[in-house]
Formats: C-alpha cells, structure tokens, sequence
C-alpha cells in the first residue's frame, strides 16, 4: 500500500520540492505538493503525514493521519483543541529552531529603534521639524531579561551578549539554563524578584495557558521606568491596556509589540495611538528569509527520516504543555 505525505506551503522553491521528493523516496514515501487547500483537502483522505500550517486543513483530515509537521513554531491552535485531530495519537510536531535567527534580528531592530528613540525622531522628522537632543541608550552594559529562554530567546540573548550587554537573566519554565549565555536563569515564579532590575525586557513565550498575561498590570508596575519591553512570543502574554496605560503616562521607555489581541488590529484599537509604541504585524517569523525556509525543510525532511525508521521525532510537541 502507497504511503503519501501531503505537503500544503507556499514558501516552497523548486530546491525545496526536490529536497523533500528525495527524503520522501529514501523513507519510502510518495508526496504531492499544493499551495490550495481545497486542493489539498481532496488528496488527504490518502495520506499518513501533513506537512503544513493550517488548522483548517488538519480539521478535514481523516483518523489515518498519523503525524501533522507544522511549519510555524507557535502550535498553541492545535493544542487547545484535541477535537481538531480526529486521530488522537496522530503526532504533532513543530518548527521550533527554525525561526531564532530571523526573529532575533527584529528583536534587535526594534529594540535599537526604542534605545535610540527613533519613534520620537519620526514623529519630529514626519512634522519637518530638526532637533538631536534625545539622550540615547545602548545595549552595552544594560540589564536584560529574557522571559521564555528557549531557542528564540536564547538566539537573542548570544547577540546581544556579544554587543555588550551586562548581565541577562533568563526566565523559564523550569528555571534550568540550557544555554550558557545567561548570567543566571529563574522559574517563572521568581519573575517578580528580577522585574524591578530589568532595563530590557524581551518575551518569547509560547502560547498556553500558564503564559496568559503572565505580565501583568501588576508585574509592569515592577519595572523601572526606564525600561523596554519587546514581546514576539504571543499577545495573550501580557495586559495590552496596563501597558498603553504606562506607556502614555511615562511610566515606560518605549515598547515593540510584533504580537497582539486581536490579530489583526482593529484600525479604532488604542495600541494604535499609544506612545512610545513600535507595532508590527506578526512579521518577526514570517517565512521571507531563506534561511529560515531552508532550515524549516531540513528539519522536516530530518523528521520524516526518524517517523519512517519508528525513532521519536526530534521536534515533537508535547499537546498537554503546549511546546
């Protein structure tokens, strides 16, 4: 009997399709590739294994699906919901490692627009007006602190260890380093002793239920006023109003959210006016960097090699923690 994987993306280059047509060949596999999902909806009936990012299209499938790759990192929709898999032992895994790089450089982008006030100097410059007498920070000898230090934190934390940065604390879930970049590393239930510390704080947590607002109006009340936030993990993290509030009264430095509630924005929602506010719309991870489409196919293709000898799939998610 024919094994089939159904492969939904739109990111994929010729070089891409052949990578995964010999991966599919060596495990013993045939694949088709599709870019509709009503398309592809019709050839799943088929398959074993989907290769895709599309809770719509995981819904149609039949209970003869034994493996979902998700192509994102985030897989919180396929996890709140055990209905969506009408397979209950199909394995889900993610692209968790693909997309440090490419989210760490927004990081850096946004965070460097907030220390050198750039969304003060646009307004200026928007009203043709000329001024240069902000006073500017730098990530050298700064405070930082990584609120979920997995891989995208932790690819942020080596960059800004190497532009200087004095110390960074790291905060996870169970409170062990596994990067050796952090000068210390906390549970998350310690957080409120390392908020009034933090100059720069960046969130990189997955979306589940023991992350959501875990910064709270509280916890933004810790922070000193000079600091930042930048949050790219999800926008269930934290108290959007307790932060605009703070941000507005100068209670905050500044702050970038590339991810928000709703997605997306309502044009009459207050983050828009909010000062002090870089805003973006959930493009830190997209899938427009090569190298990280590249990195995505190589660890599905490393995947389907462990699923077709029976060995545990390397970036396999656990659906009751979320990640």
């Amino acid at each position: 009997m024919e094994r089939n994987i159904c492969v939904c993306l739109e990111f994929l280059t010729d070089e891409h399709r052949r990578t995964i047509e010999e991966a599919a060949r060596e495990a013993g596999f045939s694949v088709r590739f599709f870019t509709d999902e009503d398309e592809a909806r019709g050839f799943l009936p088929q398959c074993e294994v989907l290769y895709a990012h599309s809770a719509e299209l995981l819904r149609a499938a039949p209970r003869t699906l034994n493996w979902y790759c998700c192509a994102w990192a985030g897989v919180d929709p396929y996890c709140r919901n055990d209905g969506i898999f009408a397979n209950p032992d199909c394995l889900l895994s993610n692209s968790s490692g693909a997309y440090g790089i490419t989210i760490a450089e927004h990081i850096l982008m946004v965070l460097l627009m907030l220390l050198r006030r750039m969304p003060e100097y646009e307004a200026v410059v928007r009203e043709r007006g000329w001024r240069s007498d902000l006073p500017v920070r730098s990530i050298l000898g700064s405070h930082i602190t990584v609120l979920g230090a997995g891989n995208i934190g932790s690819t942020f934390a080596q960059r800004a260890k190497a532009l200087g940065a004095a110390r960074i604390t790291g905060i996870s879930r169970s409170g062990k380093a596994r990067d050796a970049v952090y000068d210390e590393m906390f549970p998350i239930d310690r957080l409120d002793e390392v908020l009034p510390r933090t100059e720069i704080l960046v969130m990189a947590l997955p979306g589940t239920a023991e992350t959501q607002k875990v910064l709270s109006r509280e916890r933004i009340a810790l922070l000193p006023e000079n600091a930042v936030i930048v949050n790219v993990g999800r926008g269930t993290a934290l108290d959007q109003e307790a932060l605009s509030q703070a941000l507005n009264a100068g209670r905050l430095a500044g702050a970038a959210l590339d991810v928000v509630v709703p997605e997306p924005l309502p044009a009459d929602h207050f983050l828009w006016e909010t000062r002090n506010l870089i805003l973006t719309p959930h493009v830190a991870g997209n899938m427009t960097l090569d190298y990280t489409c590249d990195l995505n196919v190589r660890m599905f293709c490393e995947d389907l090699k462990n699923y077709a000898a029976g060995r545990p799939l390397r970036h396999l998610v656990d659906r009751s923690r979320g990640y």
